[in-house]
């Protein structure tokens, strides 16, 4: 479906490597969208495993977009993996949990914190309880 404006979205890569160690090809996404105020980085990822015809799009991965001063212009980073199994075996944990792809770590801090001084106002069978151990 396209919204007012997108088809006057181009993307250009710039800077484009072949990194065979890593399995992937990277390269810098500058993406010209006038009117617009970004673009999804979904649209993004189709469009560019269309350029590069890329089979499974869930292969490229985008982050760090940044809009240029005055907007209409935006300039990222991508990398395109030869499978699934490279981008899980050399991304770190946090991007492919950002992605989709890995596990959330589990309970935030600021949680695990507070679960911890609510135990130490309680004793006995309540502090088992309060941490959920009954």
């Amino acid at each position: 479906m396209l919204r007012p404006g997108e088809a006057a979205v181009t993307v250009r890569t710039k800077k484009f490597i072949t990194n065979r160690l890593l399995q992937r090809k990277q390269f810098v996404v500058e993406v010209i969208h006038p009117g617009l105020a970004g673009v999804s980085k979904s649209d993004l990822k189709e469009k560019i495993a269309k350029m590069y015809k890329v089979q499974d799009a869930s292969c490229v991965l985008m982050y760090g977009f940044k809009v240029a001063f005055g907007g209409g212009r935006s300039t990222g980073f991508g990398m395109i993996y030869d499978s699934l199994v490279a981008a899980k075996k050399f991304e770190p944990k946090y991007r492919l949990t950002r992605f989709g792809m890995g596990k959330a770590k589990g309970v935030a801090r600021k949680q695990r914190k507070e679960k911890k001084n609510r135990a130490k106002k309680v004793r006995g069978a309540k502090k088992a309880a309060v941490l959920g151990n009954k």
